[in-house]
């Protein structure tokens, strides 16, 4: 297939873009199963468009056991049929070319699933075979093998070594599966592996994709002497060191290459990394202009809403960037973390998956005007910005699903006592009084995970109608970022302030300031009013938990 042309000529469209995450299973279900698809996206796209969005990025959307969202793979060159097909695929990806919208596919190079056809070629060809070698096979240790191979832990609990069974019914050996037993971990040290994802690109930047976002991109390459972890009781610092399969410097090179690909197609196709990474100058080595063009700022994800905290993650941010010359991303949540008003509303504001557990108080008014204050921060900060889907709805955390409906390997592998991320995942709200709310055809089959009553109140097409709800917010600041020269990438200058007000100016004239105090805070001197995210005191001050954009 030709190279399929962009919607613009601007190289640099992905420096200062407002991206929207799609999770298919829960956008948009056309065909009544109660699961999202492709030609539901399709049909949303004059929303997606009116919203003012740059670019979408699909979590993925190939054909998967769905033993961990899709994020299990069994082949990166088709879409799954719960999806729609192949042909759908470029269909939309066209379609939202022509309004100015390019798309973001997530690739997945740890692993895949284990009915990828690797695998199952792996696990037939038996120990020792040539097979194997594309992923990480080995004796296990103890008296009869009956230990797993090394102390490293599943990122979803649980040793992260799974054992086979010989044709014979004996136990076998060991696979490497860092996520959940049904992801086995790909050998990065293999040229197979290597070339298939070279490979996976230009499939997919032929047919027009935008860019890829990589999943778990600092822990694709291991040690191949597979060493034991540290003890945590060394201290993070000896635990990093190192690390077996964290960050280590051959990925770099994976990455030139993956660049060197990107760069032979014409419109600017990026490489987003997922790089969770405390040391900043770690971080900024996977954006130096020869390998990834943006990463995801976790430590801003993570931060709580406190004014110090906050100022020195976009300080820490910024001047990890600056290096490269790289843009920063802003991103408040995503398909894996607890919803921004709900998070928001607690007392803990800040995210880390240790410490999610049910039954934590939160309230809703308080998180919903401290997201609104955060969604005119972020669309503020100099760089692009990432928007998870339904955030824009100002939609809470689901936090009452049956467990019985429960799907998430978290929650499964936890025995029960993590929550899981599927309340982050329920499908969408789009119009109506009762469930399906849109989000399927009336008489459609379930929604794949419920949707709370309550969610009447939060429909699209409620909200569009309503000048004060949180989706005409994002409207009018989305369209105001478009229009200011100064937003987007760029610098951004701190203003004198309380140490509870964050305020800044970002070119000559634009002022953003947002209040963490507990009371009123006065506004520097100014010209307009562009902005707010809740209405100002009857003597022109700004609320607490309230954000502005002022025309200096």
């Amino acid at each position: 297939m030709a190279d399929t042309p962009q919607p613009e000529a601007d190289e640099n469209w992905w420096r200062g873009a407002v991206i929207y995450q799609v999770y298919p299973r829960s956008f948009a279900d056309s065909n009544g199963d109660g699961t999202g698809d492709l030609a539901g996206v399709r049909s949303r796209l004059p929303y997606l468009s009116a919203l003012g969005v740059g670019a979408l990025w699909f979590s993925p959307w190939y054909p998967s056991p769905m033993a961990d969202g899709g994020y299990d793979v069994a082949d990166y060159r088709d879409i799954d049929p719960a999806f729609g097909t192949l042909a759908e695929a470029e269909k939309l990806i066209s379609e939202a070319l022509a309004l100015g919208i390019r798309t973001i596919i997530d690739i997945v190079p740890n692993h895949v699933s284990a009915v990828h056809p690797w695998f199952r070629e792996a696990l037939a060809a038996g120990p020792g075979s040539a097979a194997r070698e594309r992923f990480w096979f080995r004796p296990g240790r103890g008296e009869h093998g009956e230990l797993p191979p090394n102390n490293w832990p599943s990122q979803f609990g649980g040793p992260a070594w799974t054992r086979t069974t010989n044709p014979d019914g004996t136990p076998g050996d060991w696979f490497l599966n860092l996520f959940d037993s049904e992801q086995p971990d790909l050998n990065w040290n293999h040229p197979e592996v290597r070339a298939e994802h070279e490979d996976i690109l230009r499939f997919w930047f032929d047919r027009g994709a935008g860019g890829v976002r990589i999943d778990s991109a600092a822990m694709v390459a291991k040690d191949p002497a597979l060493p034991d972890l540290p003890d945590p009781s060394a201290g993070a610092d000896a635990v990093l060191a190192d690390h077996p399969y964290v960050d280590r410097d051959d990925l770099h090179g994976i990455y030139r290459n993956w660049r060197r690909i990107a760069d032979s197609y014409d419109g600017a196709r990026i490489l987003v990394g997922e790089v969770w990474l405390p040391d900043a100058e770690r971080f900024a080595r996977y954006l130096r202009p020869d390998e990834m063009h943006t990463a995801f700022n976790f430590d801003f994800l993570a931060c709580p809403w406190e004014p110090a905290r906050l100022r020195t993650s976009i300080d820490t941010t910024l001047a990890a960037h600056a290096p490269v010359s790289a843009p920063a991303t802003w991103v408040l949540c995503n398909h894996d973390v607890t919803r921004t008003v709900t998070r928001y509303g607690r007392a803990d504001t800040g995210f880390d998956f240790a410490t999610k557990a049910f039954g934590v108080p939160t309230d809703l008014a308080l998180g919903t005007r401290r997201a609104r204050a955060a969604a005119l921060l972020t669309l503020a900060l100099p760089g692009s910005l990432y928007l998870y889907q339904g955030e824009e709805l100002g939609l809470p955390e689901v936090e009452d699903i049956p467990r019985d409906q429960l799907q998430d390997p978290m929650y499964l592998r936890s025995g029960g006592t993590d929550p899981g991320r599927d309340g982050c995942r329920v499908p969408l709200p789009w119009a109506g009084t009762a469930t399906p709310f849109g989000f399927s055809p009336e008489g459609s089959a379930a929604p794949w995970l419920p949707q709370p009553a309550d969610w009447s109140a939060r429909t699209a097409e409620l909200q569009a109608a309503d000048p004060d709800s949180m989706l005409s917010l994002y409207r009018a600041a989305l369209g105001a970022r478009a229009a200011e020269p100064a937003l987007g990438d760029g610098p951004m200058d701190w203003l004198d302030s309380s140490p509870e007000v964050l305020a800044f100016r970002r070119g000559g004239d634009f002022l953003c300031v947002v209040n963490l105090a507990g009371s009123p805070a006065d506004l520097p001197a100014h010209s307009a009013v562009l902005l707010a995210s809740g209405d100002l005191t009857d003597d022109g001050r700004l609320p607490s938990d309230t954000a502005v954009w002022l025309r200096a």
